[in-house]
């Protein structure tokens, strides 16, 4: 008997590692006949940009977009900077007529809006023609949009035009309903992070920081609209003010749009300017399309690494959306141990998070910088721990609408003992060694000397930030305590306060890297490296699917409050310098 099970369990084993290696050979070959099959662009081609895709700093990958070379739900928008590369690219490309914006939404950044902007200004000088179109056009999308030769909204559509908005929620008086004691440290009066969980209303600081980012919001959004489309400022804020654009025919009234029209509409016009006989199609390419038929990455002798830091700044490795400081700890010392490396430019794209993961990767910069220039380049949000580590650069680029500063810190630690005992009659107790033991936890409340550690270390972590912030920016730390305090900036605030260098994107980092390194001859190495096929088949896709699943569940807005619920969860009893917000604006 001993026999025939180990015959059938040796038989099984062989069946399982035969069809693994089966399935590795076939993906393998799927693979290679897929990426060695470049997608012709065509004649008369016109590039499509969908403003309703969300562009992050690095492409997402797809588990299942080697199965396709065409254009279909499988593949991922390009990265933001790529995004841009392929627009520069473009511009000399013959193949390409014009480019055409569907402006329907945009769930970027106000920073990547102004990066995209700026590579279609570039493209437009090319002579090439623009179109812009959308049913009903949100104010961000439309700030993209206005760059184009022509604007069309449709007849029973329009054009959002009333000003930014910021709602935050308060849930202090459900805490109090639930008998749920947020027990809060913080260092800094703008550091609002914990207001919703203190306050049933904004703080006069936190309304002021707040008023003063939208203000600095809808300038940019007016004074471009006015330089793009020869209109008046003074007439442009006056519409928003008395919301006078409430139909179609009032943004074409006031020259927001140049007319009314229909998708097909709009489709015919691009037909006749490409002088397109009357049964051909418009050869429309996507952006996702363009970037695997042509060849728009630069190349030379030396290298730069590009490393991409997005998400919450976590201990440990982190998520693949995370600045996890074991893994970027690594690339950053990686670079540094390259001797081909000439420089290192680190976009950022963070609000923050964990202080003591901050303080690790701020540390990797400073030895690094000791052997070659790093340059840091800020993205939507460069904030609290995000500028926390890149504070002793080289040198530091922002857009003007970053949001960056936020020199802060806090902790919270729940008590949960009276919602345990009286809402679900779960009682507590415990024995230990010593007084201190297990004081963090959430089924007691601290004690006052446990209150008095705890914000010991808040005002000891928020002394370092400011002097690691001074030290680096060559201030002193109570300039830097007064312009602190948790308080948010826009990039064009910080660069007159000395907290960043150079407004400028991406590009403009690299080009001030390689001039640093002192190299024409160059090509880039981009970090973090795009996952394996089994790791996106195995761990990416079903990921991919749950958020799909919770997104069309919950709604963008039920989304973003279960992500923040999860945050607050994650960072409890972890000393924070996180920015005091997530900055959606509406």
């Amino acid at each position: 008997m001993w026999g025939f099970f180990k015959s059938f369990f040796a038989a099984l084993l062989a069946f399982i590692v035969f069809v693994f290696a089966a399935f590795c050979f076939l993906i393998g070959m799927v693979s290679g006949l897929t990426s060695s099959r470049r997608p012709s662009v065509g004649q008369k081609a016109v590039l499509v940009l969908d403003l309703s895709q969300t562009f992050r700093e690095q492409a997402r990958e797809s588990a299942l977009s080697f199965l396709t070379s065409s254009d279909d739900e499988f593949n991922e928008p390009p990265g933001l900077y790529d995004l841009v590369r392929l627009l520069h690219h473009a511009r000399g490309d013959s193949a390409i007529k014009g480019l055409y914006i569907k402006c329907n939404n945009n769930p970027n950044g106000f920073a990547s809006s102004e990066e995209i902007r700026n590579a279609l200004l570039d493209f437009k000088r090319s002579g090439k023609f623009i179109y812009a179109f959308g049913d009903a056009i949100p104010q961000k999308a439309y700030y993209v949009a206005s760059v184009a030769d022509r604007i069309y909204c449709n007849p029973k559509g329009g054009v959002d035009w009333k000003g930014f908005a910021i709602e935050m929620p308060f849930l202090k008086g459900a805490l109090e309903k639930l008998e749920i004691e947020p027990q809060i440290f913080y260092a800094g009066k703008f550091k609002s992070a914990t207001e919703p969980l203190r306050a049933d209303k904004m703080t006069e600081p936190n309304r002021l920081q707040l008023t003063e980012l939208l203000d600095g919001f809808f300038n940019t959004l007016l004074y471009s609209t006015a330089a793009s489309r020869g209109l008046d400022t003074t007439v442009l804020r006056k519409c928003a003010d008395g919301h006078l654009i409430r139909y179609a025919a009032d943004a074409l009234a006031y020259r927001l749009v140049d007319g009314l029209r229909y998708d097909d509409e709009v489709k015919e016009e691009i037909h006749k300017r490409l002088h397109g006989e009357d049964h051909d199609f418009i050869n429309f390419v996507t952006f996702g399309k363009y970037a695997r038929a042509v060849n728009y990455k630069a190349s030379g002798k030396d290298a730069i690494y590009l490393i991409y830091a997005e998400g919450d700044i976590v201990n440990g490795k982190g998520e693949k959306e995370e600045i996890g400081a074991d893994t970027y700890r690594w690339l950053i010392r990686k670079a540094r141990y390259d001797d081909d490396c000439k420089a290192i430019v680190i976009r950022v794209n963070s609000g923050g998070g964990s202080s003591l993961a901050s303080e690790n990767l701020w540390r990797e910069i400073y030895v690094a910088r000791k052997t070659k220039p790093v340059i840091l380049s800020f993205g939507d949000v460069a904030a609290s721990g995000g500028y926390y580590l890149s504070c002793n650069a080289d040198s530091i680029f922002a857009e003007p609408t970053t949001i960056t500063g936020s020199i802060g810190v806090f902790s919270v630690i729940p008590n949960l003992q009276s919602f345990f005992r009286n809402k679900l009659g779960v009682t507590f107790d415990n024995v230990k060694t010593s007084p201190d033991a297990g004081e963090l936890t959430v089924t007691r409340p601290l004690t006052p000397s446990q209150k008095m550690y705890m914000q010991n270390e808040v005002d000891s972590i928020y002394h370092d930030f400011k002097y690691r912030v001074a030290d680096g920016r060559k201030l002193t730390i109570d300039y830097v305590d007064s312009i602190g305090q948790g308080r948010v900036w826009s990039g064009r605030k910080g660069l007159q306060l000395g907290l960043v260098d150079r407004l400028g994107g991406l590009q403009d980092a690299i080009d001030c890297a390689a001039r640093m390194a002192k190299t024409k001859s160059y090509s880039l190495k981009e970090l973090p490296e795009p996952r394996n096929l089994l790791e996106l088949l195995t761990g990416g896709y079903r990921k991919s699917i749950l958020e799909k699943s919770m997104k069309e569940q919950l709604g963008e807005d039920g989304y973003r409050t279960y992500n923040a619920i999860r945050r607050v969860k994650a960072m409890t009893g972890i000393t924070q310098a996180r920015m005091p917000f997530d900055p959606v604006v509406e």
